[in-house]
């Protein structure tokens, strides 16, 4: 997978808009950006985290009550931490904030619980490509992808739900990428489609059904134009 931009991003979505700003732009010290309208009845609150994006969904409509994703904890590197601090935002979303280099995070990691270690590690270095450093972590480019095999992982996860939802890889030709990651054992979630002038995205899911989202947007790439 060549990759736009050298970050992940990552989305979570809630009812309660509120404390979790409070939280996440005090507490957990990360930089608001700016507000995306995405729907009616959905805004989504960017901030930036040494380029990644934390995409906080806030939906007006209540979420369904659904078991959490596999996406289970969000890494932070940030300088002038004697030692790892372990938070939870207001709906119990996890977040440590480590002293750069812990784990091997240098920017940020996503730790991502799985039922099957093997079928994952397939999946990261065939389906999306990433190189793997270590057994069961992933690098693309500056972030890291942590898999942790759980008994209490999920067998599907939903996309609709609070919580970690999703992760989202920029990459240049979002139709041949997705195309590519078909081929090699993803499952398709969304086909690619073109978001007015912003971004032409699509979706894809993993073994355990979590959700994974491939943007070409327009802000990094120019064009929205798909690959012949």
């Amino acid at each position: 997978m060549r990759l736009a931009k050298p970050q992940v991003d990552i989305g979570l979505s809630t009812n309660d808009i509120e404390p979790m700003l409070a939280f996440w732009q005090g507490e957990a010290g990360v930089r608001f950006d700016h507000l995306l309208p995405i729907r009616r009845g959905q805004n989504q609150y960017r901030h930036d985290i040494g380029g990644s994006v934390l995409k906080l969904n806030a939906h007006a409509e209540p979420l369904p009550d659904v078991p959490p994703s596999g996406y289970r904890e969000l890494i932070i590197a940030r300088e002038g931490l004697a030692a790892p601090q372990a938070l939870a935002d207001p709906e119990g979303n996890r977040v440590r904030l480590v002293p750069p280099g812990t784990d091997g995070v240098t920017q940020i990691g996503v730790r991502l619980a799985v039922r099957d270690l093997q079928a994952h590690r397939r999946f990261y270095a065939q389906a999306l490509g990433l190189p793997e450093v270590r057994p069961g972590v992933f690098q693309a480019a500056e972030s890291l992808i942590l898999l942790d095999e759980a008994k209490d992982a999920p067998a599907d996860a939903e996309m609709r739900g609070r919580g970690w939802r999703y992760i989202t890889f920029q990459v240049f030709e979002v139709d041949r990428e997705h195309a590519a990651a078909l081929e090699r054992g993803a499952r398709e979630a969304v086909a690619p489609v073109t978001l007015g002038t912003t971004a032409r995205i699509s979706m894809i899911r993993d073994p355990d059904g979590n959700w994974i989202e491939l943007s070409q947007r327009a802000s990094i790439v120019g064009s929205l134009e798909p690959s012949s």
